[in-house]
């Protein structure tokens, strides 16, 4: 007898549970975040080659874009909250596209500066608008499973950017930049022509302040909240390091070329595509702060591995490693940011969220160029495994202090 419930028609039972602008923004991500990785995981490469500089140079060239993204999320928030997140999201991807066709043709530290300048500007405005807009759209019991969507989108893209890239940048950075500037570009496009505002309509939802900075006092005596931030901002500083550093300090002390390391990135897109949705069928049983607390605990194990490897597979490894706490808790964290803000408040509750990553971004990098020119190459992981554990201890203080959480738990599996 044939099935009444064929593969086809369970998919579109499957896909009718979100609304299609969420769709929209699942293509979109993939779109845009297949050009953005040709590039990425190899920008400090870049960097480093064109300033021939030490490596604490051009990391801290990333704090100039970490710490204008700080005052550019605290705007971002008070604009999605009043004017809408779609016009956010169009000038954000544009923007930044703009910013990676320009940043190929830099040469020297000022236009480097100027861009990470203005990098720090457009890049933290998606984040916002676009965590907004999925909260508009979804019912807080699929959050969960709609952010750790978006993620499969972004890591399909990121499987098959850096594999391309690596062999791309090795010949040319240049079709690199302009791959990454026509998929931001061409994700900017389509949510101006076929996306809707998600802004509520309704006047109770609608923020009643006059002030554009009126509201951030509620959040941050949101004391659950603001912990909570902190602590995944420890835990994104042992991400960082690895992102952003394990590429030139794999290429720089052992010869790991780009074109293998992109296979390295492209194996965390991998595990997030097959793995993720399982992974976060099982991690929203249980408490939100102690699946973020064993995800980060993860993450400070695999950046400390970083200083054991000399060749791609210690490498790869210690990726897969940091992969599985990625799993556990990027999705995890999203929601839990979410679920506790208010409805005419999102914009900023999600700008303060966002902000853990700039704040990361801008600490571990230099930190990370300090402590290998001043100790060893080495002594950047030993730096990265003690931010994570940090994180993992505020996790649990938190999880300890709040019963609040096991409310967001039952608002999200009931």
């Amino acid at each position: 007898m044939l099935s009444k419930n064929p593969p086809l028609s369970r998919l579109k039972t499957f896909t009718r549970q979100y609304p299609n602008q969420f769709w929209l923004m699942f293509a979109g991500m993939l779109l845009s975040t297949m050009g953005t990785s040709m590039i990425w995981p190899f920008l400090m490469i870049y960097v480093s080659s064109k300033l021939d500089q030490p490596l604490v140079v051009a990391a801290s060239l990333f704090s100039i874009n970490s710490l204008v993204s700080l005052g550019a999320a605290f705007i971002a928030g008070p604009i999605a909250d009043r004017v809408g997140r779609k016009g956010v999201l169009v000038v954000s991807l544009i923007g930044n596209g703009m910013i990676y066709l320009l940043m190929g043709q830099a040469s020297s530290v000022l236009h480097f500066a100027v861009l990470m300048f203005f990098w720090g500007i457009f890049n933290p405005l998606y984040r916002v608008g676009g965590d907004a807009m999925v909260a508009d759209l979804v019912e807080p019991r699929q959050r969960p499973d709609a952010y750790a969507l978006l993620r499969m989108s972004n890591n399909a893209g990121i499987a098959i950017g850096p594999a391309i890239g690596g062999f791309i940048a090795t010949s040319s950075y240049s079709i690199a930049f302009i791959c990454a500037a026509a998929g931001l570009t061409g994700y900017g496009l389509l949510l101006l022509f076929f996306a809707h505002e998600t802004l509520p309509a309704s006047p109770a939802d609608r923020p009643k302040s006059r002030q554009p900075f009126e509201g951030y006092g509620t959040v941050f005596h949101d004391k659950q909240f603001i912990t909570a931030v902190i602590a995944f901002t420890f835990a994104q500083m042992a991400s960082v390091s690895v992102w952003v550093l394990m590429s030139v300090y794999a290429k720089t002390n052992y010869g790991l070329p780009e074109s293998r390391y992109g296979l390295i990135a492209a194996t965390n897109a991998i595990m997030v595509i097959f793995f993720q949705l399982a992974v976060t069928q099982r991690t929203k049983r249980h408490s939100p702060l102690l699946v973020m607390a064993g995800g980060t605990a993860i993450y400070a194990v695999a950046s400390g591995s970083v200083s054991f490897p000399t060749g791609f597979w210690g490498f790869w490894i210690c990726m897969v490693v940091m992969t599985i706490g990625e799993l556990m808790l990027v999705p995890t964290s999203s929601t839990y940011a979410a679920n506790l803000a208010p409805a005419d408040m999102r914009g900023r509750y999600m700008s303060i969220y966002s902000l853990s990553w700039g704040i990361a971004s801008g600490i571990a990098s230099p930190l990370g160029g300090f402590l290998n020119d001043a100790i060893n190459p080495q002594a950047i992981w030993y730096g990265a495994a003690t931010m994570g554990s940090i994180g993992m201890v505020i996790f649990l203080m938190l999880w300890r202090k709040q019963p609040r959480a096991e409310t967001l738990v039952n608002l999200t599996t009931e």
